[in-house]
């Protein structure tokens, strides 16, 4: 008996050893199942059915107004047939009036886009005695916008305009296709989730299911932000007072003729003549004097040494003449 327990307990190991392998082989199999259907999308006609047959259980996923689709019972996602896209056009502009009163211009503009359905934005009113002017931004209806157009402009002197337009169309298209499909991926993971039965993998479907579900808020709000400016435009006014004119220049009146007036000036200038002549003679008494016969000892300095010079250059030529005879 002692010789036969090692086979015993080989055999029992060996069946145990084939147990586990099957079983990890089978988990293993579902774990990559699951794994590989994370992100993916589901068509229309995709499995609503699990392995055994039974449906899954349903999934609300959330609609988007210009999507198109609509979640139906067991997660399945079944687009509506698309109609022709309306056409979307976003407004921008400026405009720039002359006008008389400010504040009265203002007020009447505000009537004018609050009768079409429009609304003030945001505006800057600076109204003072010398300067006046106001910027005001406007909402506008995109079905009154020429005609709200047209009630600004006659308001006040048009003095510069610029309308810009930006058709959008495509884009907000494009945007509802990418959510639809975003949303069918949505349904697609809620379903994994349902059928994960394993830890790590519920978490990586539910990481998965959070991306998406940004991406899917991220996109609908440019959507909606698209859709908002094409329908209410933006439309900057600005209310100006006119420049002010500039003042004439003053002419001076025609000189009058004043004999007591030429009289004192020409005094006046005869005793100014006066001062500067007394001026320039004490000048010349107390400086000019002495500079003078200072310059004229100098120079008679100078032509005694230069006549002694000379004489005795002369006397050395007469010396040297009676010596060579």
């Amino acid at each position: 008996m002692r010789d036969d327990e090692p086979k015993i307990v080989f055999g029992v190991v060996a069946i145990v050893v084939v147990i586990v392998s099957v079983l990890l082989l089978v988990n293993g199999a579902q774990t990559s199942t699951i794994l590989s259907k994370v992100g993916a999308s589901v068509n229309n006609s995709g499995a609503s059915t699990d392995s055994a047959g039974e449906p899954p259980a349903p999934t609300q996923a959330g609609s988007d107004s210009g999507g198109g689709e609509a979640t139906g019972q067991g997660g399945q996602v079944a687009a509506a047939a698309p109609g022709p896209p309306v056409l979307l056009i976003v407004r921008t502009g400026t405009l720039t009036l002359e006008v008389t009163s400010v504040s009265s211009t203002v007020s009447a503009a505000d009537d004018v886009v609050a009768a079409a359905g429009g609304f003030v934005a945001a505006s800057t009113e600076s109204a003072t005695s010398a300067e006046g002017s106001a910027n005001v931004d406007y909402r506008i209806p995109s079905a009154a916008w020429e005609r709200t157009l047209a009630g600004l402009r006659a308001l006040a002197t048009v003095k510069a305009q610029q309308i810009k337009t930006d058709e959008v169309t495509g884009t907000v298209v494009d945007l509802g296709a990418r959510i639809a499909n975003l949303r069918a991926t949505e349904a697609a993971l809620q379903a994994i989730m349902a059928k994960a039965v394993k830890i790590q993998d519920v978490l990586d479907v539910q990481k998965q299911l959070t991306d998406t579900r940004g991406q899917i808020e991220q996109l609908t709000a440019q959507k909606t932000e698209l859709q908002d400016r094409a329908s209410y435009g933006s439309l900057t006014v600005s209310f100006q007072l006119p420049p002010r004119p500039a003042p004439s220049p003053t002419v001076a009146p025609p000189p009058v003729w004043d004999p007591g007036a030429d009289a004192a000036a020409a005094t006046a200038k005869l005793v100014r003549i006066g001062q500067t002549a007394t001026t320039a003679g004490i000048w010349l008494g107390i400086v000019g004097v002495p500079v003078l016969l200072a310059g004229a000892i100098a120079l008679g300095l100078a032509l005694g040494l230069a006549w002694l010079a000379w004489r005795l250059v002369g006397r050395v030529r007469r010396a040297m003449g009676s010596s060579a005879a």
